[in-house]
């Protein structure tokens, strides 16, 4: 799937190493560069490919999303707001199904750095009755950083819902997650310090986590590290064999290569007024594994 979004046809150069180009109804950015090859679809301004130069991609999407207007796409980075969960329709908000504008680029020799905007609308504000400014920064290179800032004078959860590409979710465990979550799969509060590994459907909000997480792939050898920034939780998802093959745009066997870290903002919602935005962020790099004592 990803080198197939390198393979579409160029339909306008944007500068040197950015252009855009189209994948079924939606049209993307794509970067290529000496140090990164990275997409974002406009639709949500969702990041659906960062990869560092030489390396395995590090953002999983599914090879059965559909890449149409109104339609989540099932991997990358979705920007879950206002709202996070299914608390209202759509669920997980409506930034992620809308398209975003385009409004700035600049390029440098470690690599590009892209601005998105949303604006409210009559259909937004049918959903959700305020005015809003979404602007979203990512710098890609060989880390990847996307910051998210909300201007308006409302309260909002949200979460960068991150899709991690790995080997083998068996050979996958989170570290850094704190001990304090609930599972909503169990439907309750539990307590565990000890690092995250998988075996079965797993939905947790963290609600103590530490700043940074570690997802460590002893299949390909690497750890990605992500570094939260502004937000009050962390959120470990993967849906196991039987939802993976309940779900239209997930291969059956897609729960085994991939699973979500997302940083995200659900017990403390993020606050925004007048000159003060709020902010949501990630910093994510990827390394090989140093060997365990």
């Amino acid at each position: 799937m990803h080198d197939k979004l390198f393979a579409l046809p160029v339909i306008k150069q944007v500068s040197a190493y950015i252009t855009q180009r189209q994948l079924d109804e939606l049209p993307l950015i794509v970067i290529s560069h000496p140090k990164v090859r990275g997409a974002v679809s406009l639709q949500g301004a969702q990041l659906i490919d960062w990869q560092p130069a030489g390396q395995k991609p590090c953002l999983w999407l599914s090879s059965e999303s559909a890449f149409k207007e109104g339609v989540a796409i099932r991997g990358g980075i979705p920007i879950c707001w206002p709202w996070f969960g299914p608390v209202a329709s759509p669920s997980h908000g409506f930034a992620r199904i809308l398209p975003w504008q385009f409004t700035a680029h600049n390029e440098h020799e470690d690599g590009v750095i892209l601005t998105f905007t949303l604006t409210d609308t009559d259909y937004t504000r049918k959903l959700w009755p305020h005015e809003f400014t979404l602007i979203l920064r990512m710098k890609l290179g060989e880390t990847c950083e996307l910051e998210l800032e909300s201007y308006g004078d409302f309260e909002t959860t949200a979460a960068l819902h991150s899709y991690f590409n790995i080997s083998d979710i068996q050979k996958a465990t989170v570290y850094g997650l704190g001990g304090h979550y609930f599972d909503k799969v169990a439907d309750k509060e539990a307590y565990v310090n000890e690092p995250l590994k998988f075996n079965k459907h797993t939905d947790r909000i963290y609600s103590e986590p530490e700043e940074y997480s570690l997802l460590r792939d002893d299949g390909w050898a690497r750890t990605i590290e992500i570094h939260h920034y502004h937000n009050s939780d962390v959120v470990c998802w993967n849906p196991w064999a039987e939802l993976s093959c309940s779900m239209d745009d997930m291969p059956n066997n897609g729960y085994k290569q991939m699973v979500c870290v997302e940083t995200a903002r659900i017990n403390v919602p993020m606050k925004s007024e007048a000159q003060h935005p709020a902010r949501l962020s990630l910093v994510m790099v990827s390394r090989d594994n140093k060997p365990q004592d």
